[in-house]
């Protein structure tokens, strides 16, 4: 039985079939499609499959991570959504947190979402709820219809956002609303504040409830191509999808939340990072996957990956559970400009799919990080993306030494400078996501993904003092093995605003309890064995006075000296995070959470291509700025090396996904998980120093 996952980039859509018996996998990269993404999914299934030897009926699950809900959301191509509040609080999504991202900046653009839903599309309805569940104001029913049939038959209303005060305590309210509004067109999407984000914060709930229903037809339309796409090419099994945390789950489910999905498309890659770290023996890894567009990094810690509430998507907040991913434009397709002071840059525009960078002949005119890799001889011309493109070096010569020309500069100096300016902006993101938080990078090893990963890891490793770079079997597609050893998972939360001193273990306990009901329903939904999830808790926790929580684990079983074990913890992390704390100092349960999950039997996932003897490595000049030349430079295929062998930098290892830049004074090997360990000579790790001192 086959198992097929599929990541969709900027430029490239990842494809991987595995074999759940033998645990032998077949990748492919087919340039993504962007006018109907779904098109690059047929065609890479088709071309695994023809790898594997597989017929399409022998798939039994598809598993997918998409940006489509992220696009409709940038792109402002969502649905008619019109936003039904509690009578007077109908601005709070213009309104917002009266905060300024750029103090100075007289001309910035709103940062609150009020175009999605502006102000004759945001309706007060008379009701209220108090503060602890009780109803004040009955909901006026008669005049909600009017409001709801205004908003269809007048503004074009395709979606509802329900958000009225104090939901999560009482959601009656909304529920009927959602019914008024079938009674009008049950076609209608519908998303309620307190299915979607049950916790106190107007604004963020606001929010992240108007985003469900705005993105919702467009999710809904695109699972719909996606099931047409696949059976076309005859594939007819499960369908999963990726979600902003980490876990999959049916696209039956999806649908019922869909704003879930709008920051899972760099989940996946951290997830097989942390997979392929653990095979390694690695607990303590921070990954970094360079696509084709932007560079994606996160950090994991004792095997877990720091999960977020506080995303943002454009300007605006996000508060769902996700992977804590840091996303900067730097990627293979970022451009390389010169601003108005003659200073150069790189990215955030990016040549993408198309054209894509100058090499590739598709058009693209701009000199672009991945021309400079191949004007300093790092990526084989005639082998990228596995030989599947034929890249035109001169054209990326050209493109340098135009940019080089501006700048008094030869091409090759002009291509170093672009490398040089790009790892530099990786590293210093790579600061803020572990110095930031209270981590010392240089106590973490790198795990090097996507296509240009490899290429730069061992630069950004030297730079921040990191002393190993992880290179896993196929890091140009591992987001999509991701896909394949991600768990199934759901979470629920509520808001308890507890005094600890003040808190009772059974108190605590029985929220739990209706938590748990909640998760298991929807792992029921997943059909997940029953019984089978793990289940951990959590607790956001904050002194009180304070405006924003740390996330805290709480055990299975609570008891006085427990609830006790959990202040102190938050203490530690406030400590870690904020490097201090006030033991004596009040605090408060702001919020409870469940969270379950469910590992999916799979087989050891190893390449189809079996490792061979070691061959006598071919040459080819490559530069390197430490030894201010162009050396001949042994270029190895991955497939040739042996277990246990040593390659001494500088060195390049080829492979069908991504290229493998070994630089001076560095060394590699191949260990048993079939990873390639790379052992650096840090040359500045000041940096970390210097960041962790401000």
């Amino acid at each position: 039985m086959i198992a097929i996952a599929v990541d969709i980039g900027g430029t490239f859509t990842d494809v991987v079939a595995a074999d759940l018996d033998t645990g032998l996998y077949h990748t492919a990269k087919v340039p993504s499609t962007p006018a109907r993404l779904v098109e690059a999914v047929g065609v890479g299934a088709t071309q695994v499959l023809a790898q594997a030897g597989a017929d399409p009926a022998s798939v039994e699950r598809f598993i997918h991570g998409t940006t489509v809900g992220t696009n409709a959301v940038l792109e402002g191509k969502g649905a008619v959504t019109a936003v039904l509040t509690t009578d007077g609080f109908e601005d709070v999504l213009e309104i917002g947190r009266m905060r300024r991202t750029a103090m100075y900046d007289l001309f910035m653009d709103p940062e609150t979402p009020a175009q999605i839903a502006p102000k004759r599309r945001r309706r007060g309805i008379v009701e209220r709820v108090g503060a602890d569940g009780t109803v004040l104001v009955p909901l006026d029913e008669d005049a909600a219809r009017e409001v709801i049939r205004e908003l269809v038959e007048e503004q074009g209303a395709e979606a509802f956002g329900v958000c009225l005060v104090f939901s999560f305590r009482r959601p009656e309210h909304e529920q009927r609303l959602r019914e008024l509004i079938h009674e009008v067109d049950p076609g209608l999407g519908v998303s309620l504040s307190s299915e979607v984000d049950p916790m106190y914060r107007e604004y963020e709930r606001t929010v992240v409830t108007t985003f469900d229903a705005y993105v919702r037809p467009a999710i809904e339309s695109y699972v719909g191509q996606l099931s047409t796409e696949l059976k076309s090419v005859d594939v007819d099994c499960t369908v999963q999808i990726m979600q902003s945390r980490g876990g999959i789950t049916s696209v039956q489910t999806i649908t019922k939340r869909p704003v879930s999905l709008l920051l899972s498309g760099p989940a996946a890659g951290v997830v097989a990072g942390k997979d392929t770290a653990q095979q390694s023996g690695l607990e303590n890894v921070i990954t970094i996957d360079i696509g084709g567009t932007s560079a994606d990094i996160s950090l994991v810690a004792t095997g877990k990956p720091l999960i977020s509430t506080e995303g943002r998507i454009g300007n605006f907040p996000l508060r769902l559970p996700m992977v804590d991913v840091n996303t900067i434009g730097a990627g293979g397709g970022s451009i390389a400009w010169v601003d108005s002071s003659g200073g150069v840059r790189v990215g955030p525009q990016s040549a993408g799919a198309a054209p894509g960078p100058v090499c590739y002949g598709r058009g693209g005119t701009e000199p672009t990080v991945t021309d400079a890799s191949v004007v300093l001889g790092y990526i084989n011309p005639e082998y990228f993306a596995g030989g599947t493109m034929d890249l035109d070096p001169d054209a990326a010569h050209r493109a340098l030494e135009q940019l080089g020309e501006r700048l008094g500069l030869s091409a090759v100096e002009a291509a170093a400078g672009v490398h040089r300016i790009v790892n530099s902006k990786m590293a210093d993101e790579i600061r803020l996501v572990s110095v930031k938080r209270g981590y010392d990078p240089r106590e973490f090893a790198l795990v090097a993904l996507g296509g240009a990963g490899p290429v730069h890891g061992g630069r950004l490793a030297a730079e921040l003092g990191v002393p190993t770079v992880l290179v896993p079997p196929a890091p140009g597609v591992l987001s999509a093995l991701g896909l394949l050893v991600a768990s199934v998972e759901h979470d629920s939360v509520d808001t308890v605003a507890l005094d600890s001193a003040l808190a009772k273990p059974e108190a605590l306990e029985q929220t739990f309890a209706t938590l748990d009901e909640r998760v298991t329903e929807m792992m029921r939904a997943d059909r997940v064995p029953e019984g089978a999830a793990t289940t951990t808790r959590f607790a956001d926790m904050r002194y009180i006075g304070q405006g924003y929580t740390l996330e805290v684990p709480v055990p299975l079983q609570l008891d006085d000296a427990a609830v006790t074990g959990v202040i102190d913890e938050f203490h530690a992390i406030h400590l870690r995070v904020y490097n201090h704390a006030h033991p004596g100092a009040a605090t408060e349960f702001v919020n409870l959470r469940v969270v379950q999950e469910w590992a999916l039997p799979r087989p050891d996932l190893r390449p189809a291509a079996a490792a061979q003897s070691s061959a006598a490595p071919e040459t080819r000049r490559a530069y390197f700025e430490e030894l201010a030349d162009f050396v001949d430079t042994p270029v190895y295929s991955r497939s040739s090396l042996a277990v246990g062998q040593e390659l001494q930098g500088p060195a390049i290892v080829e492979q069908s996904d991504t290229t493998l830049v070994i630089y001076p004074d560095s060394h590699a090997v191949l260990n048993e998980a079939g990873a390639l360990v790379v052992s650096v000579n840090a040359r500045d790790a000041e940096g970390v120093e210097a960041v962790a001192a401000r």
